[in-house]
């Protein structure tokens, strides 16, 4: 079974650019937002994906995930029927030790926004914490980027 675990952290400053070996720019929308399964059609580059995702655990740190490339072509096709909703966004890559981590900076009306990921083999995995890691977030639901597309960020930031 592909099982994705992984854990989402706040950012709090920009520090993190300046450890960031790669920066590229995505693009995604969602056919389905369903809690019980997700559906994303995400562009980078020159490549394009879809991805499905399952429910996450209780705690929030796990969840079924499959994905596939498609062409791009066919992926902007797909993007059409997600309109108007969808994601802009630049991850950076920050290798941290053993780990590493994927850094969404939001665009649009998501601006503002940053969120760390790093992906972990186990639930109790340790691993380091950079100084620009903020308040965790793993398994709240507001941070899920299929309800940021309903709920952006620009409405409910403080």
């Amino acid at each position: 079974m592909m099982i994705e675990i992984e854990r989402k952290f706040l950012v709090k400053s920009e520090d993190f650019k300046k450890e960031a070996y790669k920066k590229t720019f995505f693009v995604q929308a969602y056919l389905n937002t369903d809690p019980e399964r997700t559906i994303r059609i995400r562009i980078t580059d020159d490549h394009a994906f879809m991805t499905i995702k399952g429910r996450s655990t209780e705690n929030g740190l796990s969840r079924f995930e499959w994905e596939k490339e498609i062409p791009v072509s066919e992926a902007k096709e797909l993007l059409k029927l997600c309109e108007p909703g969808k994601i802009e966004k630049y991850r950076y890559l920050i290798k941290q030790n053993d780990h590493l981590y994927e850094v969404d900076e939001f665009l649009g009306d998501n601006q503002d926004l940053i969120l760390a990921e790093v992906e972990l083999q186990q639930e109790e995995e340790e691993f380091s914490r950079p100084q620009w890691l903020g308040e965790e977030v793993t398994g709240d639901i507001n941070y899920y980027n299929s309800n940021l597309i309903n709920n952006p960020y620009k409405n409910w930031k403080q």
